[in-house]
């Protein structure tokens, strides 16, 4: 029987309840209880872990292991037992390196099962009895306490609780639950107690969705993609070649004794053995350098989906917030002012609570302490039904004096109506802020003391991130569960302007370049939204924290938990950052371009030599009448040049400036026409040891040996650079590689070890022949690489950041669709500011201005440094280019104007600021 544990199993209709047997004020009977859990099942989910022994087997089914083992038959057969070892020992290299891969293949619904409350408080057969939270049923009445987790979907029957699901959302405000409102499995009771009817259990719940999402999201990553494709292409090509193989030394009439030697010898060298191992050690490299940085790959083909990725889909709550509220600013009424305003309210706010709320505004009025703060008597917590708190205080005459905190709507009504005040707290509200008044006197005779707005403010680096990112040709697209005007704010604040996606659905077939926000977003819209930029074509990145994000995030290319994170989300994501702040998605994307060029190398060089080599032996074959290679000397090839050729991985290279993508097709291209060229170094050296130096056939497999060997390294350090080879150095592992490789062979062609032994001048003067056709074939690859865009390392398509762009024609920005920017002041107005420091004096003479509350940000701070940021742009124009560009589209009001245009045009512009 399946071991089952909390949650899961999406997609099903939910069963009807069965009618309550018993009045819902008494909960079910135990008899009832046990009717309904055998119909609707466990309060849990089975176990659906694959059994190690499985998985290990599968790594035995697939392309490779599939060539491997054919070899590994015809050498066994043929009675070559140390060469059918020794590919066997390749074999079993590459399954273990592909199980490492996936040990936390269950990470994520292990998390999940451990999230639900192991036992419930239920009402059964009239009385009150703990039962485990797997027996709970639809209809059960239920008890919810201080520190208790929800067990099961439920509708409050009666009582007030105040419910933290950050755990679900990612959302950090609790909120307040009474009579009649649903809540869900998972949700923390923060406060109070209430009764509730139990409305759904196991995979029906929300959690239990969510949780089915995980399980059942599955992208197939491009090194997968680009493993089987390279493998696909090379068995086709080169299958081909060795039919014409076979056909030519039948035409000879070559004994059958010999020709399944030469078979062999052609399917061995037809095997990219090493190209998972290698794509598995390249990530493992990359992995550990992350680490170093406080990033960690959970999944080891995240490291390269970084690399690839040209949109990151951005949480705003815990992702470009801080997840925590604060205050944002404080509008005191006339005849008071904030630190008065805020220590008042403190007085109105639990300490030490666990309230978020009254947290933010102690923390607020420490740092603006008066000295004739009233001394608190008595404090009354929040009531959920009055929506406020109050306190009871003497001021400094031994006057008692009331405080009230709480909603405007309701401290209002406790004071004389004030049209200026109400105007004031709706553009608050309309801005996104959570707005609460204060109010204070005799308690006969309230009067408004202000309006405080709370917030949850950008992260001080999510700004700089977001433009970092768009440097790197990587698209960034808010997506929350927030209200569009509140997201909105939060968006401009961190440099994103675009259209706003108004709750709802996700529309059908959306694209990153027709909205730069998307509001009010369910879990599962986020999971659609991921799966339908893949569908449009784009590698996906997707930042979260809460449960709620975790099916997205096992969705996409590559999930990234922030340091928040929720266990199950963390568990879900290919990446998590494990300190505060966002700059190790830029590190991750950076690293994964620098693993993706290794990576790129190693696969090009593969496919030369696969192609060259099963050439090479036909050649021979028409050359010479025989078999210029064994199956051992074979072996010994792949040994030294796929395995040692595995150090490209750490060679230096530099990471591009656009998202990458696998082009198999370009790579090909480029692999035949260099490919080619060796093949004709190969040749021209078996004719010279054939017509020239006249050795014997006994010598000329050594021969061709060692200029496979040769050959294949010269052509690692003529591809390695995408410029000409002398422009930067390789890694020392790299080096030191290519000397072992060069030395091992060598050493078996003087003393004759395999193969028969050849003079130490011959093997010198094919080391320097291969050192002049290095330096040829970089000459032929540069055009070629420049040709086919393999010089760029980039995505061929699109990949220019689309924040700006224009709007899709057929979701055209209107009041449906508003813009962030549509939250600020017209852009006109914005140029203006920037251009004219007057408009600063203007503001001072308007009294009503410092009634104005405006958040403070990382770039209005950075204002205070004007002497030297005046200087470094004096002599730096970048940054005023940059700038300017962003008025341009600004101004033309987001017209489909050429970036090369506005550059263009800022380059001319800012000179002529400066003269």
């Amino acid at each position: 029987m399946a071991a089952t544990t909390p949650l899961p199993l999406a997609n099903s209709t939910p069963a009807k309840s069965p009618p309550a047997s018993i009045s819902s004020q008494s909960g079910l009977s135990s008899d009832e209880a046990r009717q309904r859990l055998a119909k609707v099942g466990p309060n849990a989910m089975p176990d659906t872990a694959e059994h190690p022994l499985r998985r290990a087997i599968g790594k035995f089914w697939a392309p490779v292991p599939w060539m491997l083992e054919a070899a590994i038959i015809l050498e066994a057969a043929l009675g070559h037992y140390v060469e059918a070892a020794i590919v066997a020992a390749l074999l079993v290299f590459n399954a273990v390196l592909g199980l490492f891969q996936e040990s936390r293949a269950q990470a994520t619904l292990t998390a999940l099962k451990s999230r639900l409350a192991m036992n419930a408080s239920v009402e059964r057969d009239g009385r009150w009895k703990t039962v485990p939270a797997t027996e709970l049923v639809p209809g059960d009445m239920v008890k919810l306490t201080l520190g208790g987790v929800v067990a099961a979907d439920v509708k409050i029957t009666g009582g007030e609780v105040q419910l933290d699901q950050s755990m679900l959302t990612g959302e950090s405000v609790p909120i307040e639950a009474g009579t009649g409102i649903a809540t869900f499995a998972g949700a923390l009771v923060r406060r109070g107690e209430a009764t509730a009817e139990v409305t759904a259990t196991g995979p029906r719940t929300k959690f239990g969705r969510t949780a089915e999402l995980v399980r059942t999201a599955h992208v197939v990553s491009s090194q997968q993609k680009a493993v089987l494709r390279v493998v696909r292409n090379l068995a086709a090509f080169n299958g081909l070649v060795i039919l014409m193989l076979i056909g030519y030394a039948y035409f000879l009439k070559m004994p059958f004794a010999e020709i399944i030697p030469l078979v062999l010898t052609a399917i061995l060298a037809s095997i990219p053995v090493a190209l998972p191992a290698t794509f598995t050690l390249a990530a493992s490299l990359g992995a550990r350098s992350l680490a170093k940085r406080g990033v960690l790959p959970t999944r080891l083909s995240a490291v390269d989906e970084a690399g690839t990725t040209d949109v990151l889909c951005a949480d705003k709550t815990g992702t470009l917030t801080q997840n925590a509220l604060t205050v944002t600013g404080v509008n005191p009424m006339p005849g008071f002012d904030e630190p008065h305003v805020l220590a008042l309210a403190a007085l109105a706010s639990s300490e030490g609570g666990q309230d978020p709320v009254d947290g933010a505004i102690r923390a607020a009025a420490a740092a603006k302490s008066v000295s004739d703060a009233p001394k608190l008597v008595n404090y009354v917590p929040f009531d959920p039904a009055k929506k406020m708190s109050e306190a009871s205080a003497t001021d400094s005459s031994g006057a008692q004096i009331r405080i009230v905190k709480g909603a405007f709507a309701v401290v209002i009504g406790l004071t004389q109506p004030s049209p200026a005040s109400a105007a004031a707290a709706k553009e608050l509200e309309s801005k996104g802020y959570r707005v609460l008044a204060v109010a204070a006197g005799p308690p006969a005779a309230l009067k408004l003391l202000g309006l405080i707005a709370l917030s949850d403010p950008p992260r001080s680096d999510s700004a700089e991130l977001i433009t970092e990112l768009h440097g790197l040709g990587v698209v960034v697209v808010m997506v929350t569960g927030d209200a569009p005007a509140t997201a909105g704010i939060v968006a401009h604040e961190v440099g994103l302007d675009g259209a706003v996606c108004p709750p709802g659905p996700i529309p059908e077939g959306v694209r990153p370049e027709q909205f730069t926000v998307f509001a009010g977003v369910l879990p599962e819209d986020k999971y659609t939204l991921v799966k339908a930029f893949q569908t449009a074509g784009h590698t996906v990145g997707m930042c979260g924290d809460g449960t709620n994000d975790a099916p997205a995030l096992r969705q996409a290319q590559i999930g990234i938990a922030v340091s928040t994170a929720t266990d199950v989300a963390k568990s879900a994501a290919g990446v998590v950052l494990t300190e505060a702040g966002l700059v190790g998605i830029v590190a991750a994307v950076k690293e994964g371009r620098i693993t993706f060029q290794r990576i790129l190398t190693y696969t090009l060089n593969a496919i030369i030599k696969k192609v060259v080599t099963v050439l090479f032996l036909v050649v021979g074959l028409l050359m010479t009448g025989e078999a210029i290679l064994t199956p051992m000397l074979m072996v010994i090839v792949m040994i030294t040049g796929d395995f040692l050729s595995m150090s490209l991985t750490t060679d230096s290279v530099r990471p591009s400036q656009k998202p990458n993508a696998w082009s198999i097709g370009k790579l090909t291209v480029a692999g035949v026409i260099l490919g080619i060229c060796l093949l004709g170094f190969c040749t021209a050296v078996l004719a010279v040891g054939k017509f020239i130096l006249h050795l014997e056939n006994g010598a000329l497999p050594t021969v061709a040996f060692l200029v496979l060997v040769f050959g294949s390294q010269g052509t690692i350090y003529a591809i390695r650079e995408r410029r000409h080879l002398w422009n930067s150095r390789p890694s020392l592992l790299l080096a030191a590689s290519s000397l072992v490789d060069i030395a091992i062979a060598s050493t078996l062609a003087v003393v004759g070890i395999a193969m028969a032994p050849i003079p130490a001048v011959v093997i010198a003067g094919l080391l320097g022949a291969t050192v002049l056709f290095a330096f040829v074939l970089d000459l032929i690859k540069v055009p070629v690489f420049a040709h086919l865009g393999i010089a760029d390392n980039a995505a061929t398509t699109d990949t220019v950041p689309r924040a700006k762009s224009k709007p899709n024609p057929k979701t055209p920005i209107t009041a449906e669709h508003p813009t962030v920017s549509d939250a600020k002041p017209a852009a006109a107005a914005q140029i203006q500011s920037d251009s004219k420091p007057e408009d600063s004096a203007k503001t001072q003479d308007n009294p009503d201005a410092k009634k104005e509350i405006a958040p403070v940000t990382k770039a209005d701070a950075s204002h205070e440094k004007a002497p030297d940021a005046a200087a470094a742009m004096s002599s730096d124009p970048t940054p005023q280019m940059v700038k300017r560009v962003h008025q341009l589209y600004e101004v033309l009001g987001r017209e489909d104007v050429q970036a090369v245009q506005n550059w263009d045009k800022a380059h001319e512009k800012v000179p002529a600021e400066n003269e």
